[in-house]
């Protein structure tokens, strides 16, 4: 006979078990379905172990320039595998800790791979064995993963997704990384700071086409300054590879080696395989399509996280999570939307916005006023060393709507929320010009943009 809960959720990543546990909070009987670890991509291979591999570069680069603090570093040198050590056992740490936060909320673990059998019906398989799962209530969030290029697929050895970049077996000495967006320049930074010489391949006319133009403008400079070569309107037409490298054809037809090359030009929904297509669910270029409240067009049957689309980020699923279950618990809560979600690049520079961007917010006809505040005015900015960078800001010139915050240079991703807390709270520019912020603190810069926005700022 088939075990029977109130929800089963399909994928157990950052949208997968927060919704497990939020649905345990509200009294469901809830079971999760992982084919590999607790914890997703994001957890085990993505945001996470990422962030450990670039703490280790941070620290390394702050060595080799010990003497900028008066201090001096003799023959720094590293452990490659060590370094992967590291960011693997922070991956571990913290699959043990979902672990430990299923059993607390009393959610059912079920190992294997699932599918949806019918409404209300999810099997799952593992070592050739299948076991039936019964629910009035199915979340699929199974993510996505990195997308191939069609002439040149990832092989783990010379040519690398995000995932083998992560555990590198030895240190690329030249690498071509093909793509742009967040994953691309984190590894870009990450290597180059570890001593590769390293190319960025990008076809539209910028890095990080999503951000705001001055942003992209300010990182490509950045970049380019420690070294790196950046070729923008620009693309990848054929790879040969071999052994002991990769030999890439640009477009307009120049041609050049490098030792390994990471593929970072998007994501692919994991939508095969699940059963959707039986039972009509429908989807837009492979994502799962859903109303604000993770409800697919099939009774029952709901989607969270990457599979449903963009924004591709792990805090938009664990926020979509919860209003999907909180929605099936009857708690009316807000129906999700994307347009208060920030989105953090941890690169060196960093970067982070939310909101619109000074383009796009005159593109849909607001009348702006535009604050800026560089890294250069702020005391603490300049006692940490770090004095290159800026915050943007953008209001409606009408209403002092905050639209859209953009900033780049040290910790701006720890910065960011402050923004995003004003926009969810509806606060004015008059709302900002009054509260008061820390001295000193890197924070004190936020407060100045509002204020150049209108001509009042203070230290620049």
């Amino acid at each position: 006979m088939a075990d029977t809960y109130d929800l089963i959720v399909l994928g157990s990543g950052p949208g997968g078990y927060v919704a497990a546990i939020r649905a345990a909070q509200l009294g469901l009987k809830t079971a999760i379905v992982e084919r590999e670890k607790l914890g997703g991509i994001c957890l085990n291979w993505g945001c996470i172990p990422t962030k450990a591999l670039l703490r280790t570069s941070e620290i390394n680069h702050y060595l080799t320039h010990a003497s900028a603090y008066g201090l001096s570093a003799e023959k720094v040198s590293f452990d490659l595998a060590k370094i992967v050590d590291r960011s693997r056992k922070v991956a571990g740490q913290l699959n043990a800790g979902v672990k430990g936060l299923m059993k607390k909320n009393k959610v059912t673990v079920v190992e294997g791979e699932g599918a949806l059998k019918g409404k209300g019906m999810l099997t799952v398989t593992k070592d050739g064995k299948t076991t039936e799962l019964n629910a009035k209530h199915i979340i699929v969030a199974t993510g996505a993963r990195a997308r191939d290029l069609p002439f040149a697929k990832a092989d783990g050895k010379r040519v690398w997704t995000y995932r083998h970049a992560m555990v590198p077996a030895e240190m690329p000495s030249k690498l071509l990384v093909i793509g742009s967006g967040a994953i691309g320049v984190e590894f870009a930074s990450f290597y180059s700071d570890m001593g590769a010489k390293v190319t960025i391949v990008e076809m539209l006319d910028r890095i990080l086409p999503v951000e705001d133009e001055e942003v992209s403008a300010f990182v490509h400079k950045a970049l380019t300054k420690q070294g790196m070569t950046l070729l923008t309107s620009s693309g990848v037409d054929k790879l040969d590879v071999s052994a002991t490298g990769v030999k890439a054809t640009l477009k307009g037809g120049a041609v050049e080696e490098f030792s390994h090359c990471i593929v970072a030009i998007g994501i692919v929904p994991n939508t095969e395989n699940i059963g959707i297509e039986a039972l009509g669910i429908e989807t837009n270029r492979g994502h799962i399509v859903t109303d604000g409240f993770g409800r697919t067009n099939v009774e029952g049957i709901y989607a969270i996280g990457d599979v449903t689309g963009p924004p591709w980020l792990a805090h938009k699923a664990s926020h979509e999570g919860v209003v999907c279950v909180e929605a099936i618990a009857g708690k009316n809560p807000h129906p999700f939307e994307t347009w208060n979600i920030p989105g953090c690049t941890y690169s060196r520079p960093q970067v982070a916005s939310v909101g619109f961007t000074e383009a796009k917010a005159k593109e849909i006809g607001h009348e702006v006023k535009v604050g800026k505040f560089p890294f250069i005015g702020n005391g603490k900015a300049i006692a940490l060393g770090e004095a290159e960078g800026f915050v943007k800001t953008v209001f409606d010139a009408k209403t002092g709507e905050l639209l859209g915050a953009h900033m780049v240079g040290a910790e701006v991703t720890e910065l960011i929320q402050g923004y995003v807390v004003a926009r969810q709270l509806e606060t004015t520019e008059e709302d900002l010009m009054h509260t008061v912020f820390p001295h000193p603190t890197l924070s004190e810069m936020m407060h100045e943009s509002v204020l150049d926005a209108y001509g009042r700022a203070l230290h620049y």
